[in-house]
């Protein structure tokens, strides 16, 4: 029986895993390769926030899941994992179900030699009272989509009664990356959505407001980066509120632990992480308080050889005794090692262990500014900022594209979207 390998999860690192070991396994046929995903269709999750504001098509960006396999010789199955069966080595998938409630695909089993699960995070809204209900998170494209259509609505409303002055609150809870980066994504969206004629709204009416619980912005990098940061966010008339923790949310806005109210009509929670629910207890293997399993420096899961785990769903230890922290540039890296290993496994060679490495930080604010470091052997850490900066984090995108589709296809893609400025709007605005 040739060895078959399941992979959960067609995130980043899965979709990079599976097609990595689609073509040096599946083309040979020395291993049988399958990816598992609840959608049909993949997006780079760190462009949610341009689909939530517009400035991002998903339509035209996504990638088909299987169009990829059959490409690079690795098969795809359409479902959601619900539970794991290690005596018998299979995984358990629910029934989907399609719009009208009628039953799609039954739930089944899917047998394995190696698993891999990378599963990603979902936002952790750590219980707080009303934000399930009324805030929208940017775990998933619908999410993103639900937030911009929500937006387009407030601006249509107001296009249609021209003689009403509207203001739109826009609260985000979370000052990371997405918070920030979203936070200027919308404030650009405005500007353009005004040049295109919804200007019943004008740019300083769509008022954001950022909040963060800890003592400033980016609080995870370095602040050398947060200050720069905070200071263009302010100069572009977002409203920066720091130290000030979400005690509750209501219809109307939220209330801070320190007695403020911040009235919102849209609000979106971008606030801390954790792994999917299911995790928590699957078959024994071990997790962490936020469902992430724990897994050995050679990615596998701590009770389970045959079980190996990546990405913001791993607790993978670092040499100074913290994890490795829930980034991109770490599921790339682990996605390229398991690549490398699941093959000497196969051999029968030693698996490799992961050591991050970080390469530095880039955060978009849109069309104004880009700020950040890069760190190497040869440069240290270097600063950038604008232009420059904003070039390092494109090409970050380009090479989760070049890891899937090739140099030459991605030089088509980017060649098709600089042709497609000229014939669309720069902003989605359906």
């Amino acid at each position: 029986m040739t060895h078959h390998i399941v992979i959960v999860g067609g995130g980043a690192g899965g979709i990079e895993l599976a097609t990595r070991l689609g073509r040096r396994l599946g083309k040979r046929q020395r291993a049988r390769i399958t990816l598992v995903d609840a959608n049909r269709t993949h997006i780079w999750k760190p462009l949610l926030h341009e689909v939530a504001a517009g400035s991002l098509n998903s339509s035209e960006d996504e990638l088909n899941y299987v169009a990829q396999a059959k490409w690079n010789h690795f098969d795809f199955q359409l479902g959601r994992m619900s539970g794991l069966d290690r005596a018998c080595k299979v995984i358990q998938l629910e029934a989907l179900f399609d719009e009208s409630g009628a039953e799609l695909i039954p739930s089944r089993e899917i047998s394995y030699d190696t698993l891999v699960i990378a599963v990603g995070s979902t936002t952790n809204d750590f219980g707080t009272p009303g934000a399930a209900k009324h805030c929208i998170c940017l775990d998933t494209r619908q999410q993103a989509e639900r937030f911009h259509q929500l937006l387009l609505n407030q601006y249509f409303r107001a296009h249609a009664r021209p003689d009403t002055s509207t203001q739109i609150n826009v609260a985000i809870v979370g000052a990371g990356a997405t918070g920030v980066e979203l936070a200027a994504e919308l404030h650009h969206a405005a500007r353009l959505l005004a040049a295109y004629g919804l200007d019943d709204i004008r740019p300083e009416n769509l008022r954001l407001t950022l909040i963060e619980a800890g003592p400033r912005v980016l609080p995870a990098l370095p602040e050398r980066i947060g200050v720069p940061v905070h200071s263009t966010l302010e100069r572009l008339g977002v409203q920066v509120i720091t130290g000030s923790a979400v005690k509750e949310v209501t219809a109307a806005g939220l209330h801070t632990s320190d007695g403020r109210f911040i009235p919102a009509t849209l609000k979106v929670w971008a606030a801390g992480i954790r792994a999917p629910q299911f995790l928590a207890d699957l078959d024994g293997l071990e997790s962490n308080r936020i469902q992430q399993l724990a897994v050995l420096p050679t990615l596998q899961t701590t009770r389970d050889a045959d079980i190996f785990a990546f990405g913001d769903c791993a607790a993978c230890p670092m040499g100074d005794g913290k994890l490795v922290p829930p980034r991109a540039q770490a599921a790339h890296q682990q996605a390229a090692l398991l690549a490398r290993s699941l093959q000497r496994r196969l051999e029968g060679k030693p698996l490799l262990e992961y050591t991050y490495r970080d390469y530095g930080s880039l955060i978009s604010l849109s069309a104004f500014s880009a700020v950040g470091n890069l760190m190497g052997n040869l440069t240290g850490s270097v600063m950038l900022e604008g232009r420059l900066a904003r070039w390092f984090y494109v090409s970050l995108y380009r090479l989760h594209q070049m890891a899937l589709y090739g140099k030459l296809r991605t030089l088509m893609l980017m060649l098709g979207n600089r042709l497609g400025r000229s014939t669309e709007p720069r902003l989605k605005l359906h």
